[in-house]
């Protein structure tokens, strides 16, 4: 059984990538990092993203690098504990310079929203209430 979720990201400037997720509250290893590449924890022991320079993600496909700026292939959904949380990674976000796309969104069972990251990957946070 897969224990961990691992998802690589290419960024155009990764100093700049590093400090806008660390805003965010998410850590680096720098073990597991390089000059190419960064190990980032966002939920410590199964969900983590390696951001790697377009020239190193490149390395591991023949197709082009899409351009997250200007197409999209996924979005990245979290769950969050609250709409509270939901609210507070969007603003901290925002404040590193992220592009928030839409207002949030109320459903009364579920509350979310997004951001656009620097390099244009769409991240959306969600709460779902407790079924009961």
């Amino acid at each position: 059984m897969h224990k961990q979720i691992i998802f690589n990201l290419p960024v155009r400037d990764m100093d700049t990538s590093k400090a806008f997720f660390s805003a965010l509250g998410f850590s680096f290893d720098p073990a597991m990092s390089s000059d190419s590449a960064a190990y980032m924890a966002i939920v410590d022991g199964s969900i983590h993203a390696m951001l790697m320079t377009h020239d190193f993600f490149g390395s591991f496909t023949n197709k082009p690098v899409v351009q997250a700026l200007e197409a999209n292939e996924v979005i990245i959904c979290l769950s969050c504990e609250s709409p509270q949380e939901v609210d507070s990674l969007i603003a901290r976000a925002a404040a590193a310079g992220a592009r928030i796309p839409h207002p949030p969104e109320d459903h009364g069972f579920m509350y979310d929203q997004g951001f656009e990251d620097l390099d244009g990957h769409l991240w959306n946070l969600v709460w779902a209430a407790p079924q009961g």
